[in-house]
């Protein structure tokens, strides 16, 4: 049988996010964010299509690196202004019932307690459908917003984030047994305290002691994504992520990268194969190709350059601006992210980029590809990419919202149904169970399962 192939919806609490620009277009309506029906309307067209879920993306900060200033961003609508992700999702579980939730949370400026409570509360809310996106940030301009001059280096983020790991995993995992919660109406115990212990962490990033404040919700530890794949992200993936979200431009950019973080899956004694990979791309598709081309063309009349280089340039923290459109791109190393500025220079030593040609890709969709056709072509260039890179699916970038997940759900979704790559239902279950995990729990042989039989670092409530 074919493998089945995964479709996200990937979007942002704010105008735009992708594409900058396209919020001009009159179909567009990404700039209603900021008004709970955009978001419940597309939960429902996103559950109508079968998608396995919404990945929100998040980033704190303002993109200032083009120009030394944020002045660009704020023009363009570049990724700002943008809002919490996290209050949307009861919002959307509530008139949903299997599309799964994927949240960005940074952890560098998240404080382990109170985060792993509101991640149980979004588990508890929505039966079992929430993911979190691990990211540990890539914009100084965050950094002063909490109130530190720069963030840390890059590979010292991860070793922050491995601690941090620890910490949530305690809390999810450990805190509470599962019939502690005992609601006895007749004794009027409502938990049995010699079920619920303190989690007590002593480390060099983090000291905790502390019982976590939510019973066991359905997947206690929510889905893990990770959408790092710098090599110190890959090997964070490797250890930590049930789901690796990866972009770049072609699949020469992408498949080292799946091949890699599925290699060190193994020596950390995983499954290589439990890691669902998806990868970045857009889908703009019609009745026909002359259509869905029809369209492209009309999109590309909104696309903001500038915005583009605004994103580009804090994706890198490298300053387009100071560059000439038709300059090439060298490679230049920063504490930013890395695998941006890796797609545009060394992923790929078959094409050079100019500045230009960089704007003209992250126009639209962002970093990752553009899939433009009938659905059968679209399907095909699908089916291609994933042979050639082994992803199982794609985070799918809107160029206008929600046009772009509607066309996905009326044209391309039945012709991958036709030719066996597609679900025709959901699976029962949380969103671990959904996505083809064991579940609802995190599997035996991932390290945060280890905390559920861990004793020495935890003390009795009583």
């Amino acid at each position: 049988m074919p493998k089945e192939i995964r479709l996200n919806a990937f979007a942002m609490n704010c105008v735009g996010h992708q594409s900058p620009g396209l919020w001009r277009h009159p179909r567009d309506r990404s700039g209603e964010f900021n008004r709970l029906g955009y978001w419940t309307d597309l939960a429902k067209t996103l559950e109508a299509g079968l998608f396995d879920g919404l990945f929100l993306a998040d980033v704190l900060g303002i993109y200032d690196v083009y120009g030394g200033s944020p002045a660009s961003a704020l023009r363009h609508g570049t990724q700002v202004p943008a809002n919490d992700p996290a209050l949307l999702v009861p919002a959307m579980a509530a008139v949903t019932a299997n599309l799964g939730f994927g949240v960005t949370s940074n952890l560098s400026y998240e404080p382990a307690f109170p985060f792993a409570r509101r991640m149980s509360t979004l588990d508890h809310l929505t039966e079992g459908r929430v993911g979190w996106n691990v990211v540990t940030g890539y914009l100084d301009s965050a950094a002063r917003a909490a109130g530190v001059a720069q963030q840390r280096a890059h590979d010292d983020r991860y070793a922050v984030a491995d601690e941090y790991m620890d910490v949530v995993y305690a809390l999810w995992e450990q805190s509470w047994d599962d019939d502690a919660a005992v609601r006895d109406r007749a004794s009027g115990v409502f938990t049995d305290p010699a079920k619920v212990r303190a989690v007590v962490h002593r480390g060099p990033h983090f000291q905790l002691d502390a019982v976590h404040l939510s019973e066991p919700s359905p997947q206690r530890t929510p889905v893990i994504y990770q959408a790092g794949t710098s090599p110190k992200g890959r090997a964070f993936a490797a250890r930590h992520a049930e789901c690796v979200f990866l972009s770049g431009p072609s699949p020469q950019a992408i498949a080292p990268r799946v091949a890699d973080i599925r290699r060190l899956a193994a020596l950390a004694g995983r499954d290589p194969a439990a890691i669902t990979v998806f990868a970045l791309a857009t889908v703009i598709t019609g009745p026909t190709d002359a259509a869905a081309e029809a369209k492209l063309e009309d999109y590309r009349r909104y696309v903001s350059p500038e915005g583009a280089l605004t994103l580009m340039s804090g994706w890198t923290g490298v300053d387009f601006s100071a560059y000439a459109l038709d300059q090439e791109v060298r490679h230049v190393e920063t504490e930013a992210g890395r695998s941006a500025m890796e797609n545009v220079t060394r992923a790929d030593l078959s094409r050079v980029w100019t500045v230009r040609e960089v704007a003209e890709h992250v126009g639209i969709g962002g970093a990752g590809p553009v899939f433009v056709g009938s659905a059968a072509t679209v399907a095909d260039r699908m089916e291609a990419w994933i042979a050639a890179t082994g992803v199982d699916g794609f985070n799918l970038a809107y160029a206008v919202a929600p046009e772009t997940f509607e066309d996905v759900a009326e044209h391309l979704v039945p012709e991958l149904q036709r030719r066996g790559r597609f679900k025709r239902s959901y699976r029962s279950g949380t969103l671990r169970e959904k996505l083809g995990g064991a579940g609802p729990r995190l599997g035996a042989a991932h390290p945060g399962a280890a905390f559920r039989r861990a004793g020495a670092t935890v003390e009795a409530a009583e």
